[in-house]
């Protein structure tokens, strides 16, 4: 894919783990971007980990492993995770219209609102795994239903367009297509056309991740698999929630247990491999991140064989 604007004198900084997005500085640096201070450009096998911020780029694109991507302003803000997510909605709603964004499980409330109240989108929350996201958004253009964009808060991420390839590099040329036709209009916008539109994303104050470990070898299990162990906490979780007034499970949902409340949400899931039940919560503050957490707690203390250390810690801290 081409870019259709010439960058004038923008800069864009590239850096990448294994040279995966080594060819960007290739196409941009004809395009007339000054790409100074771009790294980790040649092959070398490793998997480098070191994000270095050039601030005065006007946006920084970085490509993990080729697949997965996410990207930094002028301003130092990153843009990653719900807010890539909606930045690529965004581009790809302007092209077509009222289109459904598949995204993992672990995606905001406040991505929903965005996608469907600001831009005229749908949002399709379905499950963990770039493959399963991918696979989703194939399944609903094959019954009917138009999805033009699937995408994990990982950065992974695929386009109906780009023959759903699962391919970072891609996300970030849109991105940086985007740039260029707006500095065309005006040649000192810098990144700030990117940040404008993920204006009025509602971004919560406490996210935390927490990971349940399931003691396989524990008699509460009575010599069964791990899995049915955690089906069963899932459920019981279920009954609890549903004698909570101030508590209320999401209407769809295709992973785990997802709730809203206290402003905030809550997703406890079984993990695809491992005897693990991750839980995810976002709040708009610390006691309301608690506040959801001590339902989780109060369903998980009837499971012996549940370590429950990880939960207690955040709920004292």
């Amino acid at each position: 894919m081409g870019l259709e604007f010439g960058f004038g004198v923008v800069q864009v900084g590239v850096q990448t783990e294994r040279s995966a997005l080594a060819y960007l500085d290739k196409v941009l640096k004809p395009l007339g971007a000054v790409t100074d201070g771009s790294q980790f450009l040649e092959p070398d096998g490793a998997k480098i980990i070191i994000e270095i911020l050039h601030m005065r780029n006007n946006i920084n694109a970085k490509n993990l492993d080729f697949c997965r991507s996410a990207a930094v302003d002028s301003s130092g803000r990153e843009l990653n995770r719900n807010r890539l997510i909606a930045l690529m909605s965004a581009i790809v709603l302007e092209e077509h219209p009222g289109t459904t964004v598949v995204t993992d499980s672990v995606t905001s409330d406040g991505l929903t609102v965005f996608i469907e109240k600001k831009l005229g989108g749908k949002h399709h929350r379905f499950k963990r795994g770039y493959k399963n996201v991918i696979d989703e958004a194939i399944r609903l253009n094959s019954i009917g239903e138009e999805s033009h964009l699937a995408m994990e808060t990982s950065g992974h991420g695929a386009l109906k367009e780009n023959h759903w390839l699962d391919d970072g590099a891609y996300m970030m040329v849109k991105l940086l297509n985007k740039l260029a036709g707006a500095r065309t209009l005006n040649p000192n916008i810098g990144s700030k056309v990117l940040t404008d539109l993920v204006e009025g994303l509602e971004e919560a104050a406490v996210t935390v991740e927490i990971r349940l470990k399931i003691d396989q070898n524990h008699a509460d299990l009575k010599g069964g698999p791990f899995r049915d162990y955690g089906e069963s906490i899932l459920k019981h979780l279920e009954s609890v929630i549903s004698k909570d007034p101030n508590l209320r499970k999401a209407p769809k949902n295709h992973e785990g247990v997802r709730v809203s409340g206290y402003g905030g949400w809550f997703l406890l899931r079984l993990s695809l491999h491992d005897p693990v039940l991750p839980l995810n919560i976002e709040a708009q503050s610390k006691n309301d991140a608690i506040k959801l957490g001590l339902a989780v707690l109060a369903a998980a203390n009837e499971f012996s064989a549940l370590d429950t250390i990880a939960l207690n810690k955040f709920l004292q801290q």
